[in-house]
């Protein structure tokens, strides 16, 4: 497609891809955009956008947008969309969001977390693109910039090694309430429908306290995806961030919905009080 100029995409904050490239782990594209055959059962079916097998990667806004859709359905698992002038663009299968309807996203700032793989969609004034077109046109403005002597992209956050928590047994499970949960989870957290037990926030408070004490905070340059300067030392941070948020989530099932996790016996739901 040759990209007119009405098809220009004007960004204030510069322009960022979707994801960082690692080098430790390489990222392929697993479909392409159209047509594709399914390789266990040989059928054709039509791919809407392109998937990668970028698993449990930070995601980035790719220029100066707004938060447009967040949503769960059943072939996109969870998903989000953030509308960049006439281009919306769709990141789905998700693992984590970290952004609300409505709000406005700069280049570079992390949005979400993928999960085992990415979709990635793209449309334009409401007609559906290929989305390796929209990609390279960005990564032609992003080299644009740079030559003119300009920063076009933003620092990702960049941990060494796998994040691990307490529930990594049940992680395939949880992953699933989520994709069926999280919105509810994240409504009702915003309409105080559900408050966040005092014990949570206190621990929260501590972690990032600890975290300051053990000087995890800028031992890299901040950024706008990254404003704490936050490194590879702080993955125990992480980690016990990730347990407190889980463990409120588990909780926040059990008190609204009586969900709980199937490796759980009848005592410890009697009992229930998920832990970090």
């Amino acid at each position: 497609m040759k990209y007119t100029e009405e098809m220009i995409l004007h960004s204030p904050s510069g322009y960022c891809m979707p994801f960082e490239e690692d080098k430790n782990k390489e990222v392929t594209l697993s479909k392409g955009y159209g047509e594709q055959k399914d390789a266990v059962t040989g059928e054709t079916f039509f791919n809407h956008g392109i998937d990668f097998n970028a698993s449990h990667r930070p995601l980035a806004a790719v220029a100066s947008g707004v938060v447009s859709s967040i949503g769960t359905d059943k072939e996109r698992g969870v998903y989000i969309v953030i509308r960049y002038g006439k281009y919306e663009v769709t990141y789905a299968h998700l693992a984590n969001i970290f952004i609300r309807f409505g709000q406005k996203v700069k280049a570079g700032q992390t949005v979400a977390i993928s999960g085992s793989d990415l979709h990635m969609e793209v449309a334009f004034d409401g007609e559906e693109l290929n989305p390796i077109e929209f990609l390279t046109m960005l990564y032609g403005n992003i080299q644009a910039l740079r030559k003119a002597g300009h920063e076009a992209t933003h620092e990702f956050i960049q941990f060494d090694g796998e994040m691990k928590t307490r529930y990594d047994r049940d992680k395939e499970e949880i992953e699933e309430l989520m994709i069926r949960f999280l919105p509810v989870y994240m409504e009702d957290l915003f309409r105080g429908a559900y408050t966040v037990p005092e014990y949570t926030e206190q621990s929260l408070r501590n972690v990032f306290a600890v975290g300051a004490t053990k000087n995890y905070f800028f031992e890299t340059m901040p950024s706008m995806a990254n404003p704490l300067g936050i490194g590879s030392r702080a993955l125990p941070l992480a980690s016990k961030v990730q347990n407190l948020l889980i463990a409120d989530f588990l909780n926040y099932l059990a008190l609204r919905h009586n969900v709980y996790l199937s490796t759980m016996d009848e005592e410890l739901k009697k009992n229930f009080n998920p832990r970090p």
